[in-house]
């Protein structure tokens, strides 16, 4: 067994009934590594961080964490930590006596807990708020203090299921900031749980997408984000124009491919011959305005289009165009001078590189 790897789920497989089954499942988390579930809900994430943690019972497959398997070991006895969405704080006990929980159910020393409790919460940046009642707390403190609780018994391995999803934009933002840095100082192993993709991207090291109980893909946030390998993958994360093609004869330096309502693209790499049917990937950042009195790049793929509805969102310009071959795009692309005079209605030129028309591998 290779020792840089903490966690070990091999053919995982859970089945509710006949029909409603998760897995086979199976992959590996490396020491230290902040690793994440991303899928829809329904897609068997929680289901998985449940079975890890012990309170769910695998169908079948195996869970290993450090060589030693967990399958039959009670959920208390995994050294596992659990920070839940719902924060699950006991309202009648203070800040410290919650974090403290776990401790006094080991019988730990009065003078221990009292020094580990004091640590986690200097940890966690609220080392005031001992002696107050979870109610009296924000909804970043209070998880702050379910994080703290999880981290003083000192896991082998963290989970966390959907921890921000309860907090609004600006807090979850703040909060999600927080977590990597703690993650990080720590080097504590993680598991994260969550449908938000941008919050994947911006904590993980790896992330698992998850569809209808199956991986479709594990890879770090830019492998996922920049080669998607299934139409799933490239539509869930992020924004995507996915168009059925047709593979041409390739030449020296790019493959020719004719979407279904004849646009003609070029891409730079595509492994299928000619004559195949793909999806083609373009993401709407990838595309820029170019002027029509410049010299064209032979290189560049260039579409005339026209402006059907367009978006302000400050950074960004959103517009929803339509070729000259009727083919309907999403466009995105950065406010400025180039953009302040765009309106619907009007025709603009796009240009966007073969190497960023992506063929999907289904």
């Amino acid at each position: 067994m290779n020792p840089d790897f903490e966690l070990t789920i091999t053919e995982l497989v859970k089945r509710f009934s006949p029909e409603v089954t998760i897995g086979p499942i199976s992959f590996e988390v490396k020491e230290g590594e902040f690793f994440s579930l991303l899928g829809p809900s329904g897609c068997g994430k929680t289901t998985m961080l449940r079975c890890i943690a012990g309170f769910e019972t695998p169908t079948d497959g195996s869970i290993s964490l450090r060589g030693e398997r967990l399958n039959e070991r009670p959920a208390h006895r995994r050294d596992v930590g659990l920070v839940f969405q719902n924060y699950a704080l006991f309202p009648h006990l203070t800040v410290f006596e919650n974090v403290a929980f776990g401790l006094r159910l080991r019988r730990a020393p009065k003078g221990e807990v009292h020094e580990r409790v004091g640590q986690m919460l200097e940890l966690v940046g609220l080392p005031d708020l001992a002696q107050r009642n979870p109610a009296q707390l924000s909804g970043g403190q209070q998880q702050r203090i379910a994080i703290a609780r999880s981290l003083v018994l000192e896991p082998r391995l963290l989970l966390f299921d959907e921890p921000l999803s309860n907090l609004d934009l600006k807090l979850r933002v703040q909060m999600r900031w927080e977590l990597r840095n703690l993650q990080r100082k720590l080097g504590k192993t993680s598991i994260y749980v969550t449908h938000d993709q941008t919050e994947a991207l911006a904590l993980s090291d790896r992330i698992a997408v998850l569809s209808q109980g199956r991986i479709e893909q594990i890879g770090t946030p830019m492998e996922i984000y920049e080669a998607p390998r299934t139409a799933f993958v490239a539509d869930f994360i992020g924004s995507s124009n996915i168009l059925e093609a047709i593979v041409g004869a390739p030449s020296d330096q790019a493959v020719p491919i004719r979407t279904e309502r004849g646009m003609n693209l070029r891409v730079r790499a595509c492994i299928q011959s000619a004559g195949t049917r793909v999806k083609v990937l373009m993401r709407p950042e990838k595309f820029h305005l170019v002027d029509g009195d410049a010299v064209a790049d032979a290189a560049e793929n260039r579409l005339a289009s026209c402006i059907e509805d367009m978006t302000y969102l400050g950074e960004d310009v959103h517009l929803r165009v339509v070729t000259t071959d009727a083919e309907p795009l999403l466009v995105s692309l950065k406010s400025g001078r180039d953009t302040r005079s765009l309106k619907p209605g009007d025709t603009v030129k796009l240009a966007i590189s073969p190497d960023d028309v992506h063929v999907l591998r289904e």
